[in-house]
């Protein structure tokens, strides 16, 4: 008789489900990360002026609000065929970074440190947060919460507040920074820098130096030859505010590079029906199912991918570190999954140099932060690197500038199709017939997807208000043996399905 517990998915941002399915001697049939709830942001903006858009669209989600804050000013900018000054742009770009580290501190030390500082099969009342400080030292906790809170400090003064910010207006920016904000950035800034050096060293001594760790990293339960997408500068840089975005192969070599409102010709979106997420391909290579290689378009975004797609970091201290990864891990691209959270510790690092370097530009005060829109709206692209890969929002008006469509594609979206492949793959290479499967190997399971940083509510909202907690326990055959549900009162719990 099988024994079936039940607990909560943990250190995932929004809510969703997995299903195994296990063929007759036991093993892993197939696997699918299941989002069962409706996304709804596109329907409601319709009829909206499109000036709101950058106030609505944020509370698609309390973590990555800067992330859809930037698009969407972006997006009325091209709406209203409007240019901001070179300071408006400088200053949202300084925002911006501050957003990006704010968020990767959130995943990496709260949601992702804790399977390698505990172990991925620790006692899962240890492997949390409170676990990783109390193994690492208070000091460590203190950093940490410090300098998230320097980055949202600099949010909260540019963007009017550190979660839902309102700065953003088409053609530039609601106000300067004075002097005395400037100064206390760049103090913040230099310290960010450290904190970032400071991460990637804790890295290297709990992961690196590990060999059963770095085994794991480059081991084939965690591997996928994928395309990979992001955006680069002039340069081919990683860039997270501006610039093209670049599509390379499996191998590594450019196969397209087009700038942002251009998307649609190169990215389509498949369905299934067991999910309200879609499932975004490349449109010239083409839907061939869940499956990687040359052969199919499936592609990847976020942190590794910005990395593999690009020629190097903009700044000194991450183009070392950038080096470095590659060097270890053997050559570009890397197609390792766990390697996601290396590659997020370096952007760290870019970001906080990156701040530094705008605090320290002359024009950064200017005055001269809005260029008043004058031409009748129309149709507009807007696209940020957020911090879980390429974001996409696309607004058509009619001639007063209200709303007569949405498109948005979010990073969690455009990743999809590859969370599903890698908790596939991951079931399959650790769930086999007579082997007991442990909280702890589920959870390396869960690791597989909690490399990509998902957010779940950005990809998909329930209408109840609630999340549906269903589990459903399938043979071979497809039938279902039992079926578990319950309604809870939070967003960020899920459930787990134990087989003893």
């Amino acid at each position: 008789m099988k024994k079936i517990t039940i607990d909560p998915i943990t250190r995932l941002e929004g809510h969703g489900k997995i299903e195994i399915f296990l063929n007759d001697e036991g093993d892993v049939e197939n696997a699918y990360l299941q989002i069962p709830e409706l996304r709804g942001f596109e329907k409601f903006c319709e009829g909206r002026p499109v000036e709101e858009m950058p106030r609505i669209t944020p509370r698609i989600c309390g973590v990555c609000p800067g992330a859809h804050h930037m698009a969407s000013t972006k997006a009325t900018d091209a709406v209203y065929h409007v240019t901001p000054p070179p300071a408006a742009k400088k200053l949202r770009e300084l925002f911006y970074c501050a957003h990006m580290i704010h968020s990767h501190i959130a995943h990496f030390y709260a949601l992702a440190v804790p399977d390698f500082v505990m172990g991925p099969t620790s006692d899962p009342a240890q492997r949390n947060i409170l676990g990783v400080i109390a193994k690492l030292g208070l000091e460590v906790g203190g950093e940490v919460i410090k300098h998230r809170a320097y980055a949202q400090d600099i949010q909260a003064v540019i963007g009017g507040k550190a979660t839902h910010p309102v700065c953003g207006l088409p053609g530039g920016m609601s106000k300067p920074i004075t002097e005395e904000e400037r100064k206390d950035f760049e103090d913040k800034a230099a310290s960010l820098v450290e904190f970032g050096k400071f991460g990637l060293k804790l890295f290297n001594d709990l992961v690196l130096a590990n060999k059963e760790y770095l085994e794991l990293i480059t081991g084939d339960i965690y591997t996928m030859k994928s395309y990979y997408m992001g955006m680069v500068d002039g340069d081919n840089k990683v860039n997270f505010y501006d610039g093209d975005i670049r599509v390379v192969d499996p191998e590594g070599k450019e196969v397209a590079k087009f700038k942002p409102a251009h998307y649609l010709e190169y990215i389509a979106e498949h369905t299934e029906p067991w999910s309200y997420l879609k499932f975004p391909f490349l449109k010239k290579v083409g839907w061939k199912g869940m499956v990687d290689g040359k052969d199919s378009g499936v592609y990847r975004v976020n942190s590794l991918a910005r990395l593999n797609v690009a020629d190097g970091m903009a700044t000194p201290l991450a183009q070392a570190e950038y080096e470095k990864m590659f060097e270890t891990l053997g050559g570009k691209p890397v197609h390792a999954t766990l390697a996601f959270h290396w590659a997020r510790l370096i952007e760290i690092l870019y970001a906080a140099e990156r701040i530094l370097d705008l605090c320290r530009d002359d024009e950064i005060t200017s005055p001269q932060i809005r260029a008043i829109p004058t031409a009748i709206p129309d149709e507009g692209v807007g696209v940020v690197e957020a911090p879980r890969g390429t974001l996409i929002h696309h607004y058509q008006t009619d001639d007063k500038g209200l709303i007569r469509k949405v498109n948005l594609i979010v990073a969690t979206v455009m990743n999809n199709p590859a969370m599903n492949m890698s908790v596939k793959w991951a079931a399959q290479g650790l769930i086999k017939k007579g082997k007991i499967a442990s909280e702890g190997l589920l959870n390396m399971v869960e690791m597989a997807f909690r490399a990509y940083d998902p957010c779940m509510a950005c990809a998909t909202h329930t209408l109840p208000g609630q999340m549906p907690l269903a589990v459903a326990i399938y043979d071979s055959k497809g039938n279902v043996i039992e079926e578990l549900s319950q309604h809870l009162p939070s967003p960020s719990l899920g459930v787990k399905v134990i087989v003893h």
